[in-house]
């Protein structure tokens, strides 16, 4: 049977006819219909074919002359095209076009092939899309579906063949595999990008929905109305040399699906189309750029619409600025050629690139900068400024850019093998930096071709590797898997493989721990990291340790070490615990996000919302103080004299956590069961009126009138304690040291329970009428005797210049020390 795709809402299918229809085994009747479910099943054909059928009688002038002309020149163009795909090579020479990206032929024809596999599996019929995928990396593998298909059973157990994604993925990495290019070739070619987007479409659908079938149009076969999910990039592209990493693939589906739910077949092919335009760019700066020949060339920042400005003082110079992998050069406008080319080596370990505000004087009136520093106290920092006129997103780039290679040069210092003997003893250990920049430099591409077709994050760095994984949860152990995808490499001319001392061992906690962490970690492919190696402390952590000790060595069909058929790498086994963290800590931001609130009276209502629960239990203690309810006040007093008087105190607080606990843990229990609703837990409040800009101005004024007295009253009473405290009135003082002297004395000489059930029995009791009085004078004579307390002095001394100040406390020192 052959299939054919279409760009356009029809297909053009041939199909076997079975009766009643008498054609032998090898004939063929073609019919062309829409997939379009509005279209009637009745229509008639642009023609029909001369063919009897039983009890029919058919007129020869019944031929339309002109459909059939039509039809036929469209049959024989179709079939022209057939035949120079089949015969043509997949990767053709020459440059590429972005104009001719999507012409009239291949925005109809997708993919024409033949199915040689069958459809029907033991969970289900092999979706269209799926079939075309195998059929054609079967081809381009040199061999045929069926084939691939026993391949793949005799080399898996039958649990990893029976899902058909397994199968799909096994035909594409076969392919894939064989390629060990830094950017794949064949995605230049606009019918590799169509079948890498047609196989991820045929792995998150493998199989058919029930009653659909190739026949009736009723599985959608045009690429632009599909969109490939996250599930389904995430495990294809990473695969793809060039196209996404495994660290931050989640990051890139997101800026290139956006509120889309899926990225669509227009969205990869720009994609795809401006990440080879960035790399085609890069080749051509290795002859406009002769003075750095030992370096490749990664951002060149120049133009005069939007300039780069270096600021030295209150001077902006224009110029020309060049980031490389080691360092940034920047070349100064200038027309005498006085000025040469300026060198900031930012491949130390203590480089960093910050954000910076610059303007005249030292005002800081343009966020458009950055500030880079060798972390050489002899070089000066440099601060950049990138002019973007249509906002803020080029300083940002060239910001992640520069975070990236300084992230790339960390890595490699922290991770990195020294040259040792053991490093030129293990084989394929001496590529592994140059295999670490190939990452960081197709991270950086893929950050300008998203910046191309203006689909970047809010936050750049979450697109590339090494400067996302410095601040991500859980990243310290991606960098430890990738640095044994990059160093890992055979161990067979090692002379001794035994245990050894790390450097990391003394911060292990235990002896098991210390035995764990001193062997050497394996990748999935039989490579080794040694132990020597391990120079970063983060080897010695609990995560670590954890993660290597229940990492499997082999799960699924391994073809390489990122590419694993039914299984997973270390790498992507490392970043999806990393995703999870990175979901659950931005799900906790969002509601800290969400809780926080703008307003003075809307943050104050929060707040007596949130308190409410211990202020009901103020108001019911207050009750019960008040004899509102006789009975309850005194089976509280009961309760409480019976645990005094038992001695039952040292249980109280104990039985309250259990008490807690309990409660905690039957909430939890009820909202599992659904029994608490929906909104149970949520916080409501009510917004404010709506008020104009007068209003606010006096709420706001009210407001913080009302603050200055509440702090007033806070700094008086903390004034009058520091009077008490220095003796500052003395009888006063005496006064307060014979109270603490003698409450001292009581609490030593009466047991406490006796002093505890005196206080309850005075709190109980103070709203009593035979106590009223008694209560009242003694609250007076407190009052007054406070009221004389004065306040400790305070002086305010005038505004000095804080510049003046050091300077004359230098002077004075240097006065001070001439005069010894």
């Amino acid at each position: 049977m052959l299939l054919k795709l279409s760009l356009k809402q029809s297909m053009v299918l041939a199909v076997p006819v079975h009766p009643p229809l008498k054609l032998t085994h090898h004939e063929f009747c073609c019919c062309r219909f829409r997939s379009s479910a509005n279209d009637s099943t009745d229509r008639k054909l642009p023609f029909k074919f001369p063919l009897q059928w039983r009890n029919s009688k058919w007129k020869f002038t019944d031929i339309d002359p002109d459909s059939v002309k039509k039809n036929l020149n469209k049959l024989l163009l179709k079939t022209h095209n057939f035949v120079h795909e089949m015969t043509s090579p997949l990767v053709k020479t020459g440059k590429l076009d972005d104009s001719k990206d999507v012409d009239y032929h291949d925005s109809e024809d997708i993919l024409v092939g033949e199915q040689t596999i069958q459809s029907d599996l033991l969970d289900g019929n092999l979706s269209l899309a799926a079939v075309v995928s195998i059929e054609q990396f079967s081809r381009m593998n040199g061999s045929t579906g069926p084939k691939m298909q026993k391949l793949f059973e005799a080399l898996v157990p039958k649990l990893v063949h029976k899902d058909a994604r397994n199968l799909v993925e096994y035909c594409c990495f076969r392919f894939l595999s064989r390629d060990n290019s830094d950017f794949h070739p064949c995605l230049q070619e606009l019918a590799f990008r169509r079948l890498i987007f047609i196989t991820m479409l045929g792995w998150e659908k493998p199989y058919r929905l029930e009653n659909d079938s190739y026949l009736d149009g009723s599985e959608e076969a045009s690429l632009q109305t599909r969109l490939v999910g996250e599930e389904s990039f995430v495990r294809i592209a990473p695969a793809i040399p060039g196209v996404a990493d495994r660290s931050t693939v989640h990051n890139i589906y997101k800026a290139l699906a956006g509120d889309k739910g899926g990225i669509s077949f227009s969205i990869w092919s720009s994609y795809i189309n401006k990440l080879l335009k960035v790399h085609n760019e890069r080749k051509s700066y290795e002859f406009q750029l002769p003075h750095m020949p030992s370096e490749q060339v990664l951002c060149v920042g120049s133009s005069r619409k939007q300039p780069v400005l270096k600021w030295e003082g209150n001077m902006a110079w224009p110029g020309k600025l060049t980031l490389t992998e080691r360092a940034l050069y920047f070349e100064p406008l200038d027309f005498s050629k006085s000025k040469k080319v300026e060198r900031l080596d930012i491949s130390g370990h203590d480089a960093q690139v910050n954000k910076t505000k610059v303007g005249l004087f030292g005002s800081e009136l343009f966020d458009s900068a950055v500030s880079i520093s060798s972390g050489e106290k002899e070089c000066k920092p440099w601060v950049l400024e990138f002019i973007d006129l249509g906002g803020d997103m080029r300083r940002d780039v060239w910001h992640a850019s520069m975070s990236e290679v300084i992230a790339f040069h960390k890595f490699v210092h922290e991770y990195g093998p020294q040259e040792d003997e053991f490093a030129s003893s293990i084989y394929g250990a001496d590529k592994g930096k140059k295999r670490a920049k190939i990452d960081a430099v197709n991270s950086i591409s893929r950050l300008q071709s998203l910046q191309s077709i203006r689909k970047l994050l809010d936050e750049p760095l979450k697109l590339l590797q090494f400067s996302y994984l410095k601040y991500a949860p859980y990243g310290d152990i991606v960098y430890q898997t990738l640095a044994l995808n990059y160093w890992g490499g055979r161990g067979s001319l090692v002379p001794k493989w035994k245990k050894v001392k790390s450097p990391y061992t003394k911060n292990a906690r235990s002896l098991d721990e210390a035995s764990e962490v001193n062997y050497h970690v394996h990748d999935v492919d039989g490579s080794v990291y040694l132990s020597q190696w391990m120079r970063s402390p983060t080897w010695a952590s609990n995560n670590s340790i954890s993660f290597w000790r229940n990492a499997p060595l082999k799960q699924g069909l391994v073809l390489s070490k990122n590419l694993i058929v039914g299984g997973a790498s270390l790498t992507e086994r490392a970043v999806r615990i990393c995703r999870d963290k990175s979901k659950v800590i931005e799900k906790t931001q969002a509601t800290i996000d969400a809780a926080t609130l703008e307003g003075i009276p809307s943050n104050i209502d929060l707040f007596k919302e949130l308190i409410l629960p211990l202020t009901s239990m103020v108001r019911s203690f207050e009750k019960l103080r008040r004899w509102e309810n006789p009975y309850m006040t005194v089976a509280f007093l009961g309760l409480a004299y019976a645990i005094i008087f038992r001695n039952l105190l040292a249980y109280v607080f104990p039985t309250t956590l259990m008490v807690a606990a309990t409660i905690l843990l039957s909430l939890k229990a009820l909202r599992e069961q659904g029994r608490l609703g929906r909104f149970f837990g949520k916080v409501i409040i009510r917004d404010q009126p709506p008020s104009n800009t007068v209003q606010k101005i006096i709420a706001l004024k009210k407001a913080m009138r009302d603050m200055e007295k509440f702090l007033q009253n806070i700094n008086v009473t903390l004034l009058k304690l520091r009077t008490i405290v220095l003796s500052g009135q003395p009888q006063i003082t005496t006064e307060v040291a014979l109270v603490l002297l003698s409450s001292a004395t009581i609490l030593l000489i009466v047991p406490f329970k006796y002093v505890l059930s005196f206080l309850i029995f005075d709190t109980f009791t103070r709203e009593l009428e035979f106590r009223r009085e008694m209560v009242l004078r003694f609250k007076k004579l407190v009052k007054d005797r406070w009221e004389t307390v004065p306040a400790a002095p305070v002086v305010v001394l005038p505004f000095e210049n804080d510049q003046k100040g050091p300077m004359h406390q230098t002077n004075k020192l240097e006065a001070q020390e001439k005069s010894e």
